[in-house]
């Protein structure tokens, strides 16, 4: 799903002197370092403020549209009993899906994994001279680096959609799944486009952004010798499938070119075309708080004169769908909602997770891919639940990211210093006595410490904030044990006397 113009967010005078953070990838193998990125995204207390603000919106309007609708929680269990259902019979749905499409016209191709993809839809284009592709947002293809692959053998590749294109332009990587480019202001845009299409850097109003990347690529769209989409859902039933944007450029997309190739990961299935309409009412909701998205596109067949491609793609959802405990994240519908309700993911930004799916859904999806290089993510949650809470399809997303915690220390995917506190702290919370020592040293220490022993490398708190006062009175357990534990002993002594046991 694309977004409404993403070039419309908080703006300010001080943000022409502030330049959007750019982040560092990991490199091949390495952990991605979370805190240290999101170090970076703060840095920029501007960007950092409309982020958060920004993206906290489309949770509040996610909120009043739930709460307009009497039957919410119904279709939440709605759709989350579809899901399970279809995953748990996901051979019988593919092959049906797929015996549709090949009845409709349509060609239908396995990639088992993203290399597979990529060579697929590689051969489909050698196969018909293709040079020049334009594609509608997926997180699919994100997630094969297939923009990348092609640009490797001379295939050109123009996003179509909004916030995707400013995204290539800039040439970084969607930090949102709904809004790729939800972390960039107005000014960051201008200055985009300024250097890649020729607008006037200092004109940064939405309406004249949109229009100079609007005229810059129609005539790329009707040049293109092939067009690309993903799919929100794919229906077993009828072989068809659905495409929701609020710009119109999957249409474009699919439409233009005779060829058309859609990429669909195998997770994407619901059995019936009925079951749409739970999901339809969903989907737009909760990304967005919009009560649908302008376009809800469906396909089933090559247009006239036309040809289609489907590529269905596993890269690792079977392997997923065999895991006890992390199954059901199969059952996502993209729509970010978990992302604009978490606390960490508002202040840090996408880009921070160096990985194609951020936030909670980045927690629970990404050490999947690769366990060691994530191994940091999961731990970057205060499992709140929120996420939870407000998922679609009611995943249980907290508790899969504590399940991750457990699973990456079991494997050792965990660095020393790491393991090494959480064992410390292990113990000390699992002991009262050590607990309340630890309480009473940390205070006693905080009162006469100088700052620069406070405010060290090994005070991750104190990098960033200021330390709370410490009170004067002691710890909780102090004046409760004061106040209140004589007269609760009482009570209980004259409850037991009285012979009462109800």
């Amino acid at each position: 799903m694309s977004t409404p113009d993403p070039t419309k967010t908080i703006n300010s005078p001080e943000a022409t002197r502030e330049s959007a953070p750019r982040f560092t990838k990991a490199k091949d193998g390495k952990r991605v370092d979370h805190a240290a990125a999101a170090k970076q995204f703060l840095d920029s207390p501007i960007h950092a403020k409309s982020h958060d603000e920004r993206v906290w919106a489309m949770r509040t309007k996610r909120d009043k549209q739930a709460h307009a609708i009497e039957e919410w929680e119904e279709l939440r269990d709605l759709a989350s009993q579809i899901k399970t259902h279809t995953l748990t019979h996901l051979d019988e749905y593919l092959e049906q899906f797929a015996d549709n499409a090949a009845a409709n016209g349509v060609r239908v191709h396995w990639a088992a994994d993203a290399a597979d993809h990529n060579r697929i839809v590689h051969e489909i284009f050698n196969d018909h001279d293709v040079k020049k592709v334009i594609k509608s947002k997926s997180m699919l293809m994100e997630e094969c680096g297939f923009r990348h692959y092609m640009e490797g053998v001379g295939i050109e590749i123009v996003e179509t959609d909004l916030g995707e294109r400013i995204q290539q332009l800039d040439n970084e990587d969607p930090s949102h799944v709904v809004v790729p480019s939800v972390h960039k202001m107005r000014s960051d845009v201008a200055k985009v486009f300024a250097e890649t299409l020729g607008s006037d850097p200092d004109n940064d109003d939405a309406h004249y952004l949109a229009g100079r990347q609007r005229d810059a690529t129609r005539p790329l769209i009707l040049e293109a010798d092939a067009g690309m989409t993903g799919a929100n859902f794919a229906v077993a039933e009828t072989g068809g499938f659905i495409v929701c944007t609020n710009e119109g450029n999957a249409d474009l997309s699919a439409n233009v070119p005779n060829l058309h190739v859609a990429s669909i990961g195998i997770e994407k299935l619901v059995p019936r075309m009925e079951d749409m309409g739970v999901f339809i009412r969903l989907l737009s909701r909760s990304a967005l708080g919009s009560p649908i998205t302008q376009y809800t596109s469906h396909f089933r067949a090559p247009r006239a004169g036309g040809e289609m491609h489907i590529v269905l793609v596993d890269n690792g959802r079977s392997k997923r769908l065999g895991q006890e405990k992390f199954w059901s994240s199969l059952k996502c519908i993209r729509c970010g909602a978990c992302m604009n309700t978490c606390p960490v993911f508002r202040r840090s930004g996408g880009l921070s997770y160096g990985a194609t799916y951020t936030g909670p859904l980045g927690l629970i999806l990404d050490p999947s891919f690769d366990a060691h290089r994530y191994s940091n993510l999961p731990f970057a949650s205060t499992l709140n639940g929120s996420c939870t809470n407000v998922c679609p399809v009611k995943i249980n997303i907290h508790e899969q990211i504590f399940e991750w915690r457990q699973v990456l220390a079991e494997d050792g995917h965990i660095p020393w210093a790491k393991k090494s506190a959480l064992a410390a702290a292990g113990k000390v919370l699992a002991d009262p006595k050590r607990y309340r020592a630890a309480i009473r040293t940390a205070q006693s220490a905080l009162k006469h410490l100088p700052d620069w022993a406070v405010y060290s490398q090994l005070n991750a708190w104190g990098q960033v904030r200021d330390m709370p006062d410490v009170p004067d009175g002691g710890s909780f357990h102090d004046w409760y044990r004061k106040n209140r534990l004589h007269k609760t002993e009482a009570a209980d002594t004259a409850t037991h006397d009285s012979g009462d046991d109800s």
